[in-house]
C-alpha cells in the first residue's frame, strides 16, 4: 500500500500536459516552448508572427516599441537598449531564448539592438510575472524568441540589403530546408554604422560607431513519430564605440561576445511528454576606457544548464513538473570570486472542468549556492460568458535574484543582497467578434528589497536593498482585420498607462505614464504596405521627478 502511494505520489510529481494537444496532430512542426501557452492562459500573450518579424528592422528593439507596451531606453542608434515593462526595470524583464532564461549573469538584463528578430519565426511577449515557470527577472513579464521548426517544408532563402545614411549598412540571409526526418533553418545579420549624425548642439555625433553579427542555426532530426533530437546554436558580437558627451571626453568602445548551444531530447507517446534539455552558454565583455591604449577591463562567464521535465494528461487536467540545475563560472578583472550553483523544482497543475471555465495553479522552490530565494507561486483563471466575452485574473509571487556584478562587483559588490520579490495580480477582459478583438488588462505589483546602485560611504556606488516599488496600471491590445475582395486591410493597436512609484511616490525614472502603438497594413496580390505610429509620454530623468529634468513626449 505504502509502495503504491509513493508511487502514485511520484507520478503527479514528475508530469506535466498540454491543452493543447491538437499541436501534437502535425507532428512534422516543432514548437520548443508550449508551456508557456499551455500554463499562462490566465495572462496577456501577445505573438508577433513571422509576418510582422519581417517588416521590423534588423534589431529586436524596433520591433518591440512599435508593436508592444514595453517602454525602451536606449543611449542612441545601435547602442545600449533595455526595456521598462509594466513600470519594472530592465533587470525585472526576461528574455527566453527556445524555454530558457538567457539574461546576463553580469547585469541582469538584456540588451535588444544586439538580437536580430529575423532569427525566429516566432517573438510572443508576455506580460505579468513569470518566475514559476522561468526563475529569476520574469518580475514586468517576458520576451520569448522561439525557432519552429517543420518538417517536408520547401527549401528556402531571403536574402536583404539595407543602406541608409551615416553609412548605415544591414545585411541578412535566411535559409530554411527540410525533409520528412530532417528539418535545418539558420539566420545570418551583418549590422554597421559611422551613425555620425548631427547633434542639436552643432556638433558631431563622435565616436558612435558600431558594428554587430549574429549567426542562430535550428536543426531537428525526428527519430521516430514522437521522437525528436534538436540543437539550437546562437553565436553573436557586438562591437561599439561609446558617443561622446562632450568633444573632449575620452573616446571608449565596448565589446560583447555571446555563444549559445542548446541540445534537446523530446520523446511523446500517447499522453506522456519527456524532455531533456542541456545547454552551455557562454558571455564575455571588455570595456577600452581609452581606445589610444590596449588597456581594457572585462569578464567572462560560462553556464551549464540541464533541464528535465515530465507531462502527463489526465482528461481535462494537465500536471507538469520542471527540475533544473545549472552552475555557473565567471572571472576578469571587474570581479571577484564569482560561482553560482542553482537546483529547482517546479509542478505546474491546469484543470478545465467546464467549456466556459479554466483554472492553473503553480509552485516553484529553488537551493542555491549564494542566496535565499523564496518559495513562488502562481494561481489563475480564466471564464468564457459567451463567444463575444471573457474574463482572466490572475495571482502571482515573483523574484528577481542578484547578478553577479551586485554580489561580487570588485570593491563595490555585496554578497549579503536579498533576492527582489514581488507580489502582484491582474484582471483582464476580452472582446472577440469575428476578425476583431479588443483585451483590456488592469495590474497590481508591490515590489520589495529592490536593488538600486547608490553612493556608499565613500564615492564608490554599492548596490543595495533599499526600495520598494509599486507599479498599476492598463494595458489595451486591439487589432482589426477586413477584407475587401482582394483587398486585405489590417490595423493593430496598444495603449499603456503606467504608474510606478518608489516608496516617495515618485514616478520610476525612464518610466512614461502613456504609451500608444498603432499600424496600419494594407495588401492586394504581391503587393503590401504599411504604416506605423508610436507615441511615448513624458519621462523623468531624475529620481525627486525634477521637472526640469524631463524627456519630452514625442510621436
Amino acid at each position: 500500500m505504502i509502495r503504491n502511494i509513493f508511487l502514485l505520489f511520484f507520478i503527479f510529481l514528475c508530469q506535466c500536459i498540454f491543452a493543447q494537444q491538437e499541436a501534437f496532430v502535425l507532428e512534422e512542426v516543432i514548437i520548443p516552448d508550449h508551456t508557456l501557452r499551455e500554463f499562462s492562459k490566465s495572462q496577456s500573450i501577445l505573438v508577433l508572427s513571422d509576418s510582422i518579424i519581417s517588416n521590423a528592422n534588423s534589431n529586436l528593439t524596433d520591433l518591440l516599441k512599435f508593436n508592444t507596451p514595453i517602454y525602451f531606453k536606449e543611449n542612441g542608434y545601435g547602442m545600449v537598449s533595455s526595456a521598462s515593462f509594466r513600470g519594472t526595470t530592465a533587470q525585472q524583464t526576461a528574455v527566453i531564448w527556445n524555454g530558457i532564461n538567457i539574461n546576463s549573469n553580469f547585469n541582469g538584463q538584456t540588451d535588444f539592438n544586439t538580437i536580430n528578430p529575423e532569427a525566429y519565426s516566432q517573438i510572443d511577449v508576455k506580460s505579468g510575472g513569470g518566475s514559476v515557470i522561468y526563475g529569476s527577472s520574469a518580475i514586468g513579464g517576458s520576451i520569448h524568441l522561439n525557432n519552429e521548426l517543420r518538417f517536408s517544408h520547401p527549401f528556402k532563402n531571403q536574402i536583404k540589403y539595407k543602406i541608409g545614411s551615416f553609412n548605415t549598412h544591414q545585411v541578412s540571409y535566411d535559409t530554411k530546408v527540410s525533409n520528412k526526418k530532417w528539418s535545418f533553418s539558420s539566420a545570418v545579420n551583418y549590422n554597421y554604422s559611422d551613425n555620425d549624425f548631427e547633434l542639436s548642439s552643432g556638433y558631431i555625433n563622435e565616436n558612435g560607431q558600431f558594428k554587430n553579427f549574429n549567426i542562430s542555426t535550428a536543426t531537428a532530426y525526428k527519430i521516430s513519430s514522437g521522437n525528436y533530437l534538436k540543437l539550437y546554436s546562437l553565436f553573436s558580437t557586438n562591437d561599439k564605440n561609446l558617443s561622446l558627451t562632450s568633444p573632449s571626453d575620452s573616446k571608449t568602445k565596448y565589446y560583447d561576445e555571446t555563444a549559445r548551444n542548446l541540445l534537446e531530447w523530446e520523446f511523446r507517446k500517447f499522453r506522456l511528454t519527456s524532455k531533456v534539455k542541456t545547454a552551455l552558454l557562454t558571455e564575455k565583455y571588455q570595456y577600452f576606457e581609452n581606445l589610444d591604449s590596449e588597456i581594457s577591463s572585462g569578464s567572462n562567464a560560462n553556464t551549464f544548464l540541464i533541464n528535465y521535465d515530465l507531462s502527463y494528461s489526465i482528461g481535462e487536467s494537465q500536471i507538469k513538473t520542471i527540475l533544473e540545475y545549472n552552475a555557473t563560472i565567471a572571472d576578469g578583472s571587474d570581479l571577484k570570486d564569482s560561482k553560482r550553483k542553482v537546483g529547482s523544482a517546479a509542478i505546474l497543475f491546469n484543470h478545465q472542468p467546464f467549456k466556459s471555465w479554466f483554472y492553473e495553479v503553480g509552485l516553484r522552490g529553488e537551493l542555491s549556492s549564494d542566496y535565499e530565494s523564496p518559495l513562488l507561486f502562481s494561481v489563475g483563471s480564466t471564464y468564457a460568458l459567451n463567444d463575444l466575452l471573457s474574463f482572466k485574473i490572475n495571482a502571482s509571487k515573483n523574484y528577481r535574484i542578484p547578478t553577479f556584478n551586485d554580489l561580487y562587483w570588485f570593491e563595490s559588490g555585496d554578497a549579503n543582497l536579498m533576492p527582489e520579490t514581488s507580489y502582484q495580480g491582474e484582471f483582464g477582459v476580452h472582446l472577440s467578434h469575428k476578425r476583431h478583438n479588443l483585451s483590456l488588462t488592469t495590474y497590481y505589483i508591490d515590489i520589495t528589497n529592490m536593488i538600486q546602485w547608490l553612493p556608499g560611504k565613500t564615492t564608490i556606488w554599492q548596490p543595495q536593498n533599499v526600495q520598494q516599488v509599486t507599479s498599476k496600471g492598463l494595458e489595451i491590445l486591439a487589432s482589426s482585420n477586413l477584407d475587401f475582395g482582394k483587398n486585405k486591410l489590417v490595423f493593430s493597436g496598444t495603449y499603456a498607462f503606467t504608474n510606478s512609484e518608489n516608496g516617495q511616490g515618485y514616478q520610476l525614472i525612464y518610466v512614461p505614464k502613456h504609451k500608444a502603438t498603432a499600424t496600419l497594413a494594407y495588401a492586394k496580390s504581391k503587393f503590401s504596405s504599411y504604416v506605423q505610429m508610436l507615441y511615448n509620454g513624458d519621462v523623468f530623468i531624475r529620481t525627486d521627478n525634477n521637472p526640469r529634468y524631463i524627456v519630452d513626449g514625442h510621436l
